[in-house]
Formats: structure tokens, sequence, C-alpha cells
């Protein structure tokens, strides 16, 4: 008996297929094969008044794909759907399902949160059918995606220099514009501190009396200095060892966050790297996924790798290392699987190096210690704090030392801990000791700073504002669509993101806000776990907004055209930049009576010789607007690359080599090196 699996990723194939044996024919759907069409009222795909139905059609490309698995269904006896184990793969599971025209008779469903081959075996021993409460929660997330994205773009397009607003996209600028104008607004205040300066540590005016001291002029920090004097009774001195916790294990949203900060990777590259390792890496003898799905909101951990971590702690480490299991999931977690993990503790990052790109190895490693860290013991420190009495004005230094690694044993390149080791005060005779210097220090306060990556996604996450699989591509569109620049690695809305962030306030804040957002998210929560019907919940929601889209259509001011200061040579109307489908170009300002267009003189940039003829292979750009290497001889000479060549043959194949970002492909085969 013959069967089928049919995975997401193609990448996924051989792997699972060694697993299975020859009994199973694995294949893959690569990605979603069906979406929503654009057809029916504004183009949404929708039957709107008709519980909002709607009309999926084969993604464009996917049909072959499509007759590929049809063939392949016939050829075998049954059907087990291995799509990813998150609402996203359900969903992918439920539409094989329907186009494959499959009964529940000819199907199961089987999910697995690694690609090993405990894992997979496990898996297919407790099958289940397809969850519809998780297939309803998806379709309204895509529909109410399709709804807000479909009219709010199409407005802002209309009114605006913007190109695009959604639901979850247009929150997250919000907040970026928001930051912005606190920092426009905001009134720096001076103020002063006092410090004492000792031959070993220096010590800082905290109160007088029991009052807390806040100093505001250079007169007040003046009349104080002139207070005192230069010697100082110890007046308490207070020892406390204290536990510094060790960290939760990652989720998608954490793993976001640290990899930005310590490995300086965008959310969109983190993503992309831990797919990879997630898939499946080439260990020679083995191919095997190296962590667990990393679309997670969980920090639970399962008991065989708690197990298993355990006793490595204890073997390599000691048992004053070992910890206890923790755990801390937010609100709106949904704990549908595990923390982010590596698949077995064994394959620590330095033998799993040579089977690693640069990326690869950076963010396995990082995921491998922050999993081990988390089952470690607490580090401990030895606290010290001295207060020093000068005319009763009070002094105070703090102290610091490590008396417990812990976690830190193996966390300390992602986590530091400093030291402040202070002298014996209790060596001190007549409990007085004299400083060198009492200085003033002239402050002022400063703005809150601009988001990082790190901390918008941290900020998201917090307000339950989208989902963490979804924040690298809300962060990619605000950064493509022009509504930020970065500035320090840190986001500065542009003038069309402040503009568009504006125009949807003014008609949509009761939609576009953090708390409808983050209430939406636990609706759909609700409609996975069948709390609520999935149509009530787009009703009630196109109820309130499609009143406040028709109204903006009315009343929303178009934006001017930007003139240019030159003046059209057909009809003598000033000319203006207009942004169309593919840009900004300069045209009449009395379009549509003068259809003037200024053509820009295009500059040609060669990269190299063409392989395949005598001409040059050069920068264009698609129809849409997209980067890519041509031949300048075309259509004579067709050949073409998306990513930039560099003018080498491959070694293995002869094939022309591409650069994509820090590494050289064949833009033919696998042969592949890093730019180092």
């Amino acid at each position: 008996m013959k069967k089928l699996v049919i995975v997401e990723s193609p990448a996924k194939v051989k792997t699972i297929s060694k697993y299975l044996g020859d009994d199973y024919l694995v294949t893959s759907s690569k990605g979603h094969i069906r979406d929503l069409s654009t057809k029916g009222k504004y183009g949404l795909g929708v039957d709107i008044e008709n519980h909002f139905k709607p009309d999926y059609v084969t993604i464009k490309g996917k049909s072959k794909i499509v007759s590929e698995l049809k063939k392949d269904v016939k050829k075998t006896d049954f059907v087990y759907l291995a799509t990813d184990p998150d609402r996203e793969g359900e969903a992918i599971s439920f539409h094989l399902k329907d186009v494959l025209g499959l009964n529940d008779s000819e199907y199961d469903r089987v999910v697995f949160n690694e690609i090993t081959k405990n894992a997979i075996l496990e898996s297919f021993k407790h099958p289940r059918k397809i969850d519809d409460n998780l297939v309803e929660s998806q379709e309204a997330r895509r529909i109410l995606d399709r709804i807000i994205g479909f009219r709010l773009s199409k407005l802002i397009q209309s009114k605006t220099d913007g190109t695009s607003a959604g639901r979850v996209q247009s929150v997250a600028l919000k907040l970026i514009v928001e930051r912005e104008e606190e920092i426009n607004n905001f009134e720096s205040e001076e103020y002063y501190t006092i410090k004492a300066i000792f031959p070993d540590f220096e010590a800082d005016l905290v109160k007088f009396k029991t009052k807390k001291i806040e100093i505001k002029s250079e007169l007040e920090a003046n009349k104080i200095l002139e207070s005192l004097s230069k010697s100082f009774e110890i007046e308490d001195t207070e020892k406390k060892e204290k536990s510094k916790k060790a960290p939760l294990p990652f989720i998608t949203s954490t793993l976001q966050q640290v990899a930005s900060n310590k490995l300086g990777m965008s959310t969109k590259k983190t993503m992309s790297v831990a797919q990879k390792l997630y898939e499946g890496i080439d260990l020679g003898n083995e191919t095997v996924g190296l962590i667990t799905y990393m679309r997670t909101d969980s920090t639970r951990l399962s008991k065989d790798f708690i197990k298993e971590t355990e006793q490595f702690i204890e073997t390599k480490y000691g048992k004053e290392y070992k910890g206890s299991v923790h755990e801390k999931n937010s609100e709106f977690s949904q704990d549908a699987h595990e923390a982010i993990r590596p698949t077995s503790i064994k394959r620590d990052p330095l033998s799993m190096k040579a089977f690693l790109t640069p990326e690869e190895y950076k963010l396995y490693r990082l995921i491998y210690y922050r999993a081990l860290a988390s089952l470690m013991s607490n580090a401990k420190t030895l606290n010290t704090s001295v207060v020093f009495n000068n005319n009763d004005y009070k002094f105070k230094v703090n102290g610091q030392t490590l008396v417990f690694k812990g976690y830190l044993e193996v966390y300390s390149d992602y986590e530091s801990l400093s030291e402040t080791i202070l002298p014996p005060f209790d060596t001190y005779k007549s409990n007085v000791i004299v400083s060198n210097d009492i200085v003033s220090e002239q402050h002022f306060t400063e703005p809150p700073s601009r988001y990082t990556e790190a901390k918008l996604v941290a900020a998201l996450d917090e307000l339950g504002i989208g989902r963490p699989s979804t924040y690298a591509k809300i962060i990619d569109n605000i950064k493509t669509r022009d509504y930020v620049e970065i500035v320090d690695k840190k986001f500065k809305p542009t003038t069309t993101g402040i503009e568009v962030t504006k125009k949807l306030q003014e008609f949509f804040s009761h939609i576009i806000n953090v708390e409808y957002t983050a209430n939406m998210e636990t609706e759909l929560d609700k409609i996975a776990d069948g709390d609520l019907i999935w149509y009530d919940v787009l009703d009630s929601f196109y109820k309130d907004f499609e009143p406040s889209i028709q109204e903006a259509f009315s009343k929303m001011e178009k934006k001017e055209a930007e003139k240019t200061g030159e003046m059209c040579p057909e009809c003598g109307n000033p000319l203006v930049i207009r942004k169309g489908k593919y840009g900004f170009f300069t045209a009449c300002s009395n379009f549509p009576e003068c259809k003037y267009i200024k053509q820009d003189k295009k500059v040609v940039t060669e990269i190299c010789d063409c392989p395949n003829c005598d001409g040059k292979i050069v920068e264009k750009k698609s129809k849409r607007g997209k980067l890519f290497y041509g031949c300048n001889n075309y259509p004579t000479c067709k050949t073409a690359y998306w990513d930039k060549p560099i003018g080498e043959k491959c070694p293995e194949c002869g094939s022309m080599l591409i650069e994509k970002k820090n590494v050289i492909k064949c833009s033919n085969c696998d042969y592949q090196k890093w730019i180092l």
C-alpha cells in the first residue's frame, strides 16, 4: 500500500522521505496553492452578502503543481497532509484536501514540531483530521486583511503618495509616527547630580535626611556643595545575595529581538535562516532539522528535551548548575507548540559549524545556548550597598560581585553582568572616610528614543498586535513602502509615512489603533477555539468599517501634486511630480487635457560581458519596477538574472556566478561560496 505525504516546503521532502522509507511518496505543495480571487465587489474575492463566502482560485504559477499532486493521488492509496503545525499550515492542508477532492476516509492530517526521525515517525502514529476551527480562524484573518488592505490601500493611493495600508501594518507605522511626535514635542529640562569621588570608588548624592534629592539648577547644586565637607561618615553597610534568573527559551518574537540586538540580523533574515535550520541540514551521514518550529508564542519545552538536557547539564557542568523548568506565556499566547530549541542538546554548535553557513551558525548557536541556559540554575551575586552621611546629605554606592555563574556559564556572550568591587569598609577606623573631591554635573532630560527593529517587535508583541510570525513581513512592508527611513539603525517616519498615518487617523482612528487590533486578535483566537463564529466577527467589523471608508472616499482631501518649477513644453502649464504604479514621474499639471510626461534620460549601468553573445549585461527594471540584470541585445539575446552577476564562471558547471548579499552562487547548479 503506497501512501502519499504532502508537505509545504520542498526542502523537507528529501529528509522526510529518508525517515519514512519506500512505502511513502513525499512531495511538496510549495506553499499555498490557492488564495482569494479579485472578483466580486471591490475586487475582494468575497461574497459579503452571503456570510463573506470566499471565492478561491489557484495561485498563478501553481496549476502545474496541482496537476502533479492530482496524479500522485491517483498513484497512491492514502494521503497524509503534513503541512506546518500552525493555522497557516492547517489552511494549506484544507485547500489541498478540497482541490484534490479527498474525503475523510482518504486522508489524515499529521503535524510535527521538529524534523527528526523520532518526531516524524511519532506524528504518523497519531494522525487526525483537519481542524475546522483553525481553518476558519485563518480564513477570517485572510478575509479581514483583504478587506482592510484592498479598501484602505485604494483610498491611500488616490489621496496621498502612499501605496498601501493594512490592519497591522498601519498600527505599527502609527507607533513609529507617534514616537516621532513625542520626540518633536519633547522639551528638555536641566538637572544636576552631585557625586563624591574617593580613591577606589564614587558615591552619588541620593537624599537629604529622608527626602529624595532633585536638583533643578546650578544655584541649588552650588548651595549643597557649600554645605558639604570632605569627611564622610559610613552610616550603613548592607550585603545581600541576589539571584539573576535564567532566561526563558525563545519564542518567535524574543528570537527576533535578540537576533537583532546581538547578531545584527533583521527580522526577515532571522526567520529565513531559522526556516533553513528547521527544515533540515545535511550533516553528511544524515539530514536533520536542527531546531524546532520557529513560529511559536509558547515557552513550553517537551519532557524528552528537558530530561535529555538536564542529564547533559549535570554531566558537563555539575549538579549545582541544573535549574528548574519555568514557563511564562503572555495573555496572547496560543501555546500550540513548544518553544524554539535545538532538536538535540547533543548537537552542540561547534560540532555543527562545518555544516552551516556563518549566519546559520550564529543563529543556531544563539538558539542552542538560550535553550540550554533556560534549564540551568540562576546566577548568584553578592550585592553591597553603602550609605555615607555628610551633614545630613546621604550618599550611596552599590557594588556587585558574581559568586556563582549559573546559566551565565554558557550564556555570557549574550547577557553580561558587570561587576563593581568595593573596598572592605569594615576596615575603616572611626567609621570616617575622606573624599578626594565632591563635584556637580549638569544633565538634560532626553526624549524617548526611536524604535529599533527589536524594540518595535517587542512593542507589537507586548500589545498583542498581529502575530510574531507576521512581524518580519510587516516591518519589511513599512520599509519597502517608503514609510520609514533607517537612521542610526532606528525607524524615522518619512513625510509619506506621516501623511498616510495622519489621513488614516482622521477617518479610521476607531479601527487603526492598538486596542482595536489587539481585540481583533483575541477574537480570531476565540474562532480557533470554537468560541466564536467566524463570519459573525467579520460582519460586526464590516458594519463599522464600510461607512467609514465611504465617508473617507468622499471627504478625504487629496494631496496636491508637488510643482517642479518647470513648465510644460506642450501647453505651458506647470510640471508636477506624480506617483504612478511604478514610482514617481514628472508630468503636466493639466492632465488629462495635456498628457505630456517628461522622459528622464536613462543611465545604463554595465555589469559584465554577456556569457551567451557579444552584448553586455546591464541593470534593468521589470514592468513592476523590480531590478534585474539582462543582456542589452534583448530580444535577440534573452539572457537575464534576478541577482547581480559577477562576470565569472562556475567552477563546477561553467554557468554565470551571481552575488546574493554575502554569498556567491551559481545561477544554474548548487555551487556556492561565502564572501568573508
